[in-house]
C-alpha cells in the first residue's frame, strides 16, 4: 500500500510553536477513508478538544467520496481520535493551561492502510514570531535561489 497519502496543516506550523507530538487514529466512517485516499481533506481551520473524556477533533474537512450512491457523511463532524489513556491525561492536563492548544497536523495512512493523524501540542505565536518566520523563509528561498545559479 505504501505511505503515499499526506495531507498537511501549513498553516499549524505558521500559527503556532510546536511543543510535543502524538499519532493518533481516526474513527472514520467508510466513504470518509476513501475521500482521504483520494486527497480531499483539508486541515486548515481543524483543531481538537475534549468532549467528555474523549479528544474529539473538529473543523476537519473531509469532501465526500465521488463514487458514493445515496449514504453520504457529514462533511465537517467532529471525529474521535484513538489514543491510549495515559497520552490522554497527559493532553488533557497541558491543553488546560493558558497558552496551549492541541492542533492537528497531517493525516497519513500507515503500511497497513490505516488512517492516522498527527496532533500536537502547541503554544500560539506572536505577532512578531510570524514576522521572524516569514524572514527567515525568504532568507532560506534567497539562499536556495544563489546555490543554483
Amino acid at each position: 500500500m505504501g505511505n503515499e497519502i499526506q495531507i498537511k496543516n501549513k498553516r499549524a506550523y505558521f500559527d503556532y510553536h510546536i511543543l510535543d507530538t502524538y499519532v493518533a487514529g481516526l474513527a472514520l466512517l467508510g466513504t470518509e477513508i476513501k475521500s482521504i485516499r483520494q486527497g480531499k481533506a483539508n486541515m486548515t481551520d481543524a483543531f481538537c478538544m475534549f468532549i467528555g473524556g474523549n479528544l474529539y477533533v473538529r473543523n476537519l474537512h473531509i469532501s465526500e467520496y465521488s463514487h458514493s450512491s445515496f449514504r453520504f457523511h457529514d462533511i465537517k463532524r467532529d471525529r474521535a481520535l484513538l489514543l491510549q489513556k495515559r497520552e490522554l491525561k497527559k493532553l488533557k492536563v497541558k491543553g488546560e493551561e493558558k497558552g496551549y492548544t492541541i492542533v492537528p497536523l497531517r493525516i497519513f495512512t500507515n503500511e497497513r492502510g490505516y488512517a492516522k493523524i498527527e496532533i500536537a501540542l502547541a503554544q500560539g505565536k506572536k505577532e512578531f514570531d510570524k514576522r521572524d518566520s516569514i524572514k527567515e523563509k525568504e532568507g532560506k528561498r534567497e539562499m536556495d535561489r544563489a546555490m543554483k545559479i
